[in-house]
């Protein structure tokens, strides 16, 4: 049975930081390829951050707008994901998830953490 489980959201003022955790479970960490996304209020979900391996090489992509703030990382061992999120800015407030890089918006979705960063 897949599980995703997010973590590690709150509240922060502007310029802070919080480190996002991703508990996965079943099949889906085979996957190679996760990432985290985001929903802010009225807005579509988007994709911040990837992870992907290639042999001993790991890649990662961001999103322009996270680019030199935020820090994705995994443990296979583990089978988490993480966010390290830093220079917190009031546009990066959001539900944030982890998922594949193959998700859609009709599969399987966790819960999400609420990430919430006030002026």
């Amino acid at each position: 049975q897949v599980q995703l489980v997010e973590s590690g959201g709150g509240s922060v003022q502007v310029g802070g930081s919080l480190r996002l955790s991703c508990a996965a479970s079943g099949s889906i960490f085979s996957i190679n390829g996760m990432g985290w996304y985001r929903q802010a209020p009225g807005k579509q979900r988007e994709l911040v951050a990837t992870i992907t391996s290639g042999g001993s090489t790991i890649y990662t992509t961001y999103a322009d707008s996270v680019k030199g703030r935020f820090t994705i990382s995994r443990d296979n061992a583990k089978k988490m994901v993480y966010l390290q999120m830093n220079s917190l800015k009031p546009e990066d407030t959001a539900v944030y998830y982890c998922n594949t890089i193959r998700a859609t918006p009709s599969g399987y979705w966790g819960q999400g953490t609420q990430v919430t960063v006030s002026s």
